[in-house]
């Protein structure tokens, strides 16, 4: 595996229509491996064949919601991906590994379901809503040359974007607040019940 270069946003490479995948072979096999590494790299929430120089329906999309500890098991490899029902309306902040430091607002479904294929070429279907149907949403728009710059409603500041990195740590901060206390009452109440036997 290696770490591919992330085209930057003025790259024409980005504004091209990618083609089907047709080969379910060892050099697929290579490029979704190389994401892979390289969006762990990047620390980013999805990553398409595009942004890595590569005009082929494929990308990749971590699913937060998927509960483990190894980061790399929210990741999940789409080929040839087809939005194939939406609902709902959702409008959140979005930025782009190909144009770091920039976000803006964008309206996206609030819940997507996706038919594509894995890369031995089986078909499966995900449905996803919330943050992963926005990435689905962004990474599949890389494949028709479409980048979220164009669909934004408005850009956020630099204020904007530190509030919302603050609000984002305080949430965090209480969420481990909330789950080490969970944890206190559960050894309290289970040393409680070993001392009553």
């Amino acid at each position: 595996m290696a770490i591919r270069n992330i085209l930057s946003g003025d790259d024409p490479t980005l504004k091209k229509k990618s083609r089907v995948v047709t080969d379910f072979n060892k050099r697929l096999h290579i490029l979704l491996d190389d994401m892979r590494e390289t969006l762990l790299d990047a620390n980013g929430l999805g990553l398409a064949a595009p942004q890595v120089g590569v005009l082929r329906r494929a990308v990749l999309i971590v699913d937060l919601s998927i509960d483990t500890e190894i980061p790399e098991e929210q990741i999940i490899e789409l080929v040839n991906p087809v939005i194939v029902e939406c609902a709902g309306e959702q409008t959140g902040s979005e930025g782009c590994l190909s144009i770091p430091g920039v976000y803006g607002m964008v309206p996206r479904p609030e819940f997507v379901k996706v038919r594509a294929f894995d890369r031995r070429g089986e078909e499966l279907e995900l449905s996803c809503s919330d943050l992963a149907a926005r990435a689905v949403c962004h990474e599949i728009d890389h494949l028709n040359g479409v980048v979220f710059t164009s669909l934004t409603d408005r850009f956020l500041t630099a204020e904007e974007l530190e509030n919302m990195r603050e609000e984002r740590e305080a949430t965090a901060e209480a969420e481990v607040a909330e789950a080490e206390a969970e944890s206190s009452g559960a050894q309290a109440t289970e040393a409680e019940s070993s001392g009553a036997e």
